[in-house]
């Protein structure tokens, strides 16, 4: 199929592909990746942060899309600048009863102070079952300085996060929508 597109000189007309139209408009999105906890993490307080256990997820046809993300001890890189959706699940459990419990996103934007830039709560009775889902938007500029951890929050110490090679359980989602 053929366009006609205003070549903004006078009001020619110039004749286009439709497939060339990602070209000049963009190709959507270019970078998506999907991380999970491998295993339970127990015992953790409030504000301790998932440091190990992390993959990308690999089973049942899993497909991202451009450049990894990479990790070393829970602290997350991105591949490339641009405006990126983050996603975090946290699913778990507690033996006592909790009036907030859930997961937080934290951000650094100089590779050393980092801030709650999102937190999910959920309450849930003694021997029950959590999951909280948080996102945010975070504008990368800099891939050396501007970084993302997950972490847990709670009323009483000594949570679970629920972990598992097979399946997402408690997990991580990265995708880059735009430029910056």
């Amino acid at each position: 199929d053929l366009l006609l597109i205003d070549d903004g000189a006078g009001g020619t007309l110039r004749k286009t592909a439709a497939s060339r139209l990602k070209t000049f408009i963009g190709g959507g999105i270019t970078n998506a990746q999907h991380w999970r906890i491998t295993a339970a993490h127990d015992d953790m307080d409030n504000g301790d942060h998932v440091t190990n256990n992390w993959e990308v997820a690999d089973s049942y046809g899993y497909g991202g899309i451009g450049s990894a993300m990479t990790q070393s001890s829970g602290i997350f890189t991105f591949p490339s600048t641009g405006i990126w959706n983050i996603v975090f699940i946290a699913n778990g459990s507690d033996g006592t009863a909790q009036l907030y419990i859930g997961g937080r996103i934290t951000t650094t934007t100089d590779n050393s102070n980092y801030n709650v830039a999102n937190q999910a709560n959920a309450s849930i009775n003694s021997n029950s079952y959590f999951t909280t889902y948080s996102t945010y938007m975070f504008d990368v500029t800099n891939t050396t300085t501007h970084k993302v951890r997950f972490a847990v929050h709670c009323q009483n110490n000594g949570i679970a996060l629920s972990g598992n090679t097979n399946r997402s359980d408690t997990c991580a989602v990265f995708t880059r929508l735009g430029d910056t």
